[in-house]
């Protein structure tokens, strides 16, 4: 495809897991992708979205040149992984999920200089390189530190840090604030979006349905190994046929609740308990607007308490359930990707 940056064309990757079941010892073929195929362009941010052990990290590893795929190919950069591995790496950042590639007896500015002296990144641009990253990511608190004293958010902006050493024109990040708190993860974010338009071309994979609505020109929805659909977030939420839905918080007995279920128009109520007393009605509705009135009318009285009522938006985890049944909260099959061989050289 013109344009295209990264390509993906039947990408599939099985192997064998092994099971132990009273004592004996089984093989069972495992099939973490199911002929993937996508084009990510030039210069934006795509995101792969999908919970715990959808394929997302096999496919990182298969286009970073990490693991070899079973079948099918793929292209970054122009370069073929399969048989142009170097150029492929030097195409790239790469920053994956629980990332070990530190060396731990080594300080953060120690490994940094390492990692851009294997890129071949000139000394004198490479310590330019790293001042910059420090002020960029604010490293300076812990970067002359061994990494075996970092938290795990700590290696995580590091192993960020990493991923930008070469400047590559690709910057793939594999659920890279997974273990961050949340205003580190935030500013993450706000770097991704700046590096996007300075030019960058972004593979970000998440579980987290904000990140992919907040950074992400694409997104596709992937699932048990396979795409289950692709497009613009916009897109994507026009593609669900769904019922208008009203969200109340408040204090709601139960004969409200039943009350407002024989309104007609009123489709179904969900209820949420949450803290302090609080219930969360999910009331699934023909015409929101017009039913306004008669799910008000409906909840006054009887000793119920309305605190909060807006209409309910679309998201991408409504979509997911439509398409999967299933809410990105709860974990696939786990696919056994640790376990899957690495490629050598």
């Amino acid at each position: 495809m013109p344009g295209s940056i990264i390509r993906v064309e039947h990408l599939s990757k099985t192997y064998l897991s092994k099971e132990r079941k009273k004592g004996n010892r089984k093989k069972k073929l495992v099939q973490a992708l199911d002929d993937v195929s996508l084009a990510i362009n030039d210069g934006e941010t795509f995101g792969l979205l999908g919970p715990n052990g959808a394929g997302k990290t096999t496919l990182i590893k298969c286009l970073t040149t990490l693991l070899l795929p079973s079948s099918g190919g793929a292209w970054i950069n122009g370069y073929d992984v399969l048989r142009q591995e170097d150029m492929v790496r030097a195409s790239i950042g790469c920053m994956l999920m629980g990332d070990r590639g530190l060396y731990w007896k080594l300080t953060g500015r120690e490994n940094l200089d390492y990692f851009g002296a294997l890129y071949h990144v000139p000394r004198e641009v490479r310590v330019k390189r790293i001042e910059d990253l420090v002020t960029l990511l604010k490293l300076g608190d812990f970067i002359d530190r061994t990494v075996e004293t970092y938290s795990a958010g700590q290696r995580m902006i590091l192993a960020f840090a990493k991923a930008l050493i070469n400047d590559a024109p690709i910057l793939i990040l594999d659920e890279p604030t997974v273990t961050m708190d949340v205003p580190t993860a935030r500013e993450l974010r706000h770097i991704v979006k700046e590096l996007n338009r300075q030019g960058k071309t972004i593979l970000y994979t998440t579980h987290l349905m904000h990140e992919a609505e907040e950074l992400c020109n694409r997104v596709a929805i992937i699932d048990h190994g396979k795409i289950i659909d692709l497009g613009t977030t916009a897109a994507l939420k026009a593609s669900i046929s769904t019922e208008d839905v009203v969200e109340l918080e408040g204090i709601f007995p139960e004969a409200t609740v039943g009350r407002m279920r024989a309104v007609p128009g009123i489709r179904d109520v969900t209820v949420t308990p949450m803290d302090s007393g609080i219930t969360k009605l999910n009331v699934a509705c023909e015409n929101s607007r017009m039913m306004l009135p008669r799910i008000i009318d409906a909840v006054t009285g009887n000793g119920a308490t309305i605190q909060s009522i807006k209409p309910k938006e679309v998201t991408l985890e409504d979509v997911f359930i439509a398409k999967t049944g299933r809410t990105l909260s709860v974990d696939t099959q786990v696919l056994g990707e640790r376990e899957a061989r690495p490629r050598g050289g």
